[in-house]
């Protein structure tokens, strides 16, 4: 009987330890609350390490520590200046008081739909209540007229363009703005950021009009100018070969009437010599230019012409 006694004994306390588990293992990155009966129990379990629950009566609840992650779904939002865009956010938050978050939401996924409530909200009042070039730039950097596109400002101006808030700034009031409202589920809101913006359908064709448009007006200006630099270096080249001509032209009248005058020059020189020589020479060389087989000339006997001829007198 002490045997069966001590048997069922250690079988009850095997069946208490392995059924009942009524120590649990707390992680670094975990907070655990304690229910009994549905109700919580205590205050939260943040510690790390080897705890002790009442076994079958007490339930462990564990909850991140670290970071969690929101996405929001895309969603179409008018701007104040009546452009509609698709705005997509994220966040990031964590289970700042794990009772406050059990008895508020009791899960992760019931708080994503809460965060989901206030940050589109919020998102929705603060996009619709500024302009658009507010929700796309975050300072007043200057920027060229060509690169602004105003779909939605027909009536401003580059310079006109200056924000008052700018996206960092606005993404900062948001989060400002929602996190008091996440206290009661404790929930802290920890960063806030929009994280793309995009055109709807129909603005976004008009954009890519007006940029084919603007494109097309840089190229053709561009162009235009391509054009007129082409014209004043033809201009040039034409200038410049002008130039060139006329001084080639100058330097060979200059060459030939050096030539001519050193010619004259030799002429008379050697004319002053022998005169009569001179005059041999120079009538041979029209007689040479002058007649050929072909040349047909009646010449009176008495023509100085020939006179060269009258006193040849050929020999036997």
């Amino acid at each position: 009987m002490m045997k069966r006694s001590a048997g069922i004994i250690v079988a009850l306390v095997l069946g208490f330890f392995i059924f009942g588990q009524p120590f649990y293992t707390v992680d670094e990155t975990e907070q655990v609350i304690i229910t009994q009966f549905g109700k919580p129990v205590g205050d939260a379990i943040t510690e790390a390490g080897l705890h002790f629950k009442v076994p079958f009566i007490q339930t462990v609840n564990s909850f991140p520590k670290n970071l969690l992650e929101w996405d929001s779904d895309p969603g179409q939002i008018p701007t104040q200046d009546k452009t509609f865009i698709w705005v997509s956010a994220f966040a990031r938050w964590r289970i700042k008081d794990p009772l406050a978050f059990y008895k508020a939401v009791n899960n992760e996924r019931a708080a994503q739909k809460k965060l989901d409530d206030i940050l589109d909200s919020a998102t929705y009042n603060f996009v619709t209540s500024h302009h658009l070039i507010e929700i796309v730039r975050s300072s007043n950097r200057l920027m060229k007229a060509e690169n602004i596109v105003t779909v939605g400002l027909p009536d401003k101006t580059a310079e006109q363009l200056q924000i008052q808030v700018g996206r960092e700034e606005m993404a900062r009031l948001i989060l400002e703005q929602a996190s008091p409202k996440l206290v009661q589920f404790g929930i802290e809101l920890v960063d806030f950021r929009i994280k793309r913006i995009n055109y709807v359908e129909e603005v976004l064709r008009k954009v890519y009009e007006r940029m084919i448009a603007e494109r097309n007006q840089i190229s053709e200006k561009f162009r235009s100018e391509g054009k007129g630099e082409s014209k004043k270096i033809q201009g040039d080249q034409e200038k410049e070969l002008r130039r060139i001509q006329s001084e080639a032209y100058r330097k060979v009248e200059e060459i030939k009437g050096k030539a001519d005058g050193e010619a004259t020059r030799i002429c008379a020189e050697a004319f002053g010599r022998d005169p009569e020589f001179y005059s041999f020479v120079m009538t041979l060389d029209i007689y040479k230019n002058a007649l050929n087989a072909d040349t047909n000339a009646i010449l009176s006997t008495n023509s100085d012409f020939f006179k060269y001829f009258k006193e040849y007198k050929p020999s036997n």
